[in-house]
């Protein structure tokens, strides 16, 4: 069944995404049938039908459904519910008397014309509890408990026959009123967001995902000696963190060691009881400075810039066993391997892979959206993992034809972002591979709206300011919206595709590029 919206907006209900998924899946092979969430707008000022969970429609009608999660009673008439944390909540009244409410507040709203062609009914599902009792008040066939949750479509369908029964239409609906139909109900479902919306929504969605990335840390906890691979964007930053949490919960002490001052400053502004974080070439040193001759463990992030045999010496002198029999995490970008990112040293990579106990390949991408992730993979050919963030806002491009029309690109998407789609200042990244004085962000256009970061402030000191990098210096870090300037459009060149690779990566939500045109042969 076609969702309307395609994917579920945040909500604190995990009924209702369970429901949306079953929706979803129903009648696969039937494409006349569509669902609206009625949740799909939270930033919406107003919703003609705010109580209804879900309108299902389709040739057969057109059916509301009321979800109830949790635990579901009626004591001396009065409905309550208890959700998994144990808070009851007292409905005003039944659910089957809210979903009948809903569906007669609904045709009083639409024409009468819209709805001639149209059964109309409604259903109660309670996905998390059995044992309502069957009742004068409803007809069983139109609740759905968590038996037959089990069986959704199967309901469904009972649900739609047994409305169907109950009234005089003996026809199907046409096509022509089934578009109708989706266009009296679409607007107030899916009214056009701001981008700013849109990209706070799968801002949402990564930090769910983020969390269930965590579970491979248990691999990682039962290996002594673990070499990480994945591509940008697939959690190893924050994999290699939590690591380190736990690692030092269990009175070890732990170095986290990188190649950037600018990933090594923004890892330390969160300070972990016996963890150091410092540079890899540095850790000699660090172990002096945390008074131990070497650390119990050691995780090393943005292990592809380490590559080389002269680090990997340092390393090891610096852990308690060495690298051979110490405990320790490589995080390295599969890409590497490739030279798309870092340095390639067979050897060196040869030797870690023998001295680890596991290798864990990271293939969800967890960082960026769809469009961010195809736009990367289909002009680089890089390897990012597959999409575990979902949809977000198309990829915003612009093409110049000098640093002058460039200067004002930028000034006018930073001007549309800001007064025009409502992002905050602090929410963008402007990233070039020059530094500020000879990009074009410097010009008077852009002068004032931008704030140039440092390895001291690698977050916006504020939220008023839009920040600016260099993209070599911002590896490892990454921003909700990313501003790509003084480069050619991706693929164009193989020199730079390393510098795309990782500006265009570290964009969550939204990626914006000001390309560049390619001068003619």
């Amino acid at each position: 069944m076609r969702m309307i919206p395609a994917q579920p907006h945040d909500t604190h209900s995990r009924a209702e995404l369970r429901v949306f998924d079953q929706l979803r899946a129903a009648f696969a092979n039937d494409d006349r049938w569509f669902a609206l969430h009625s949740l799909n707008l939270p930033r919406h000022a107003y919703k003609r039908f705010g109580e209804i969970d879900f309108v299902v429609c389709g040739p057969d009608g057109l059916f509301v459904l009321e979800v109830k999660g949790g635990k579901v009673a009626c004591h001396d008439g009065i409905w309550e519910t208890t959700n998994r944390y144990g808070h009851t909540e007292r409905l005003k009244e039944s659910p089957f008397r809210q979903a009948a409410s809903a569906l007669h507040g609904l045709r009083d709203k639409l024409s009468g014309e819209i709805l001639a062609e149209f059964v109309v009914g409604y259903g109660v599902i309670t996905p998390d509890c059995t044992g309502i009792p069957a009742s004068a008040e409803w007809d069983a066939v139109t609740l759905a408990d968590a038996k037959k949750f089990h069986q959704f479509e199967k309901w469904l369908k009972n649900l739609i026959a047994y409305w169907r029964e109950k009234d005089a239409r003996p026809s199907c609906a046409d096509p022509e009123s089934l578009h109708l139909l989706q266009q009296a109900l679409r607007p107030d479902f899916e009214a056009i967001l701001p981008l700013c919306a849109a990209v706070h929504e799968v801002e949402t969605r990564i930090i769910q995902l983020t969390n269930d990335q965590l579970k491979l840390v248990d691999v990682i906890e039962i290996n002594p000696r673990v070499l990480c691979s994945g591509g940008a964007g697939t959690g190893k930053t924050l994999l290699a963190f939590e690591t380190a949490r736990r690692w030092t919960a269990s009175g070890l002490r732990v170095a986290l060691a990188c190649h950037s001052p600018w990933l090594k400053s923004f890892l330390a502004q969160t300070p972990v009881r016996g963890l150091t974080v410092c540079l890899a070439n540095d850790i000699g040193l660090a172990a002096n400075r945390a008074g131990v001759r070497a650390f119990d463990a050691l995780i090393i992030d943005e292990g592809q810039d380490l590559l080389d045999g002269a680090t990997l010496k340092k390393l090891d002198m610096a852990l308690a066993g060495g690298m051979d029999e110490g405990r320790w995490c490589f995080f390295h970008d599969v890409n590497n391997q490739a030279g798309l990112c870092g340095i390639c040293a067979p050897d060196a990579h040869a030797t870690l892979a023998r001295q680890a106990t596991a290798q864990v390949p990271l293939r969800t991408n967890c960082r960026n959206s769809l469009q961010i992730l195809r736009k990367v993979q289909e002009t680089l050919n890089a390897d990012m993992g597959v999409s575990g963030v979902g949809e977000g806002p198309e990829v915003r491009y612009r093409e110049v034809a000098h640093p002058g029309e460039a200067a004002r690109a930028l000034a006018a998407e930073l001007d549309e972002l800001i007064n025009g789609e409502g992002f905050a200042p602090g929410e963008i990244t402007v990233l070039s591979p020059l530094p500020f004085h000879r990009s074009c962000a410097s010009a008077r256009e852009v002068r004032g709206m931008l704030a140039v970061l440092d390895e001291s402030a690698v977050r916006h000191a504020h939220r008023s300011t839009t920040g600016f990098a260099e993209i070599s210096h911002y590896k490892g870090l990454e921003s909700e919206v990313v501003i790509l300037i003084d480069m050619p459009p991706p693929g164009a060149t193989r020199d730079l595709r390393a510098l795309h690779y990782v500006g265009m990566s570290r964009a969550r939500a939204m990626l914006d590029m000001v390309c560049e045109r390619p001068s003619s042969p």
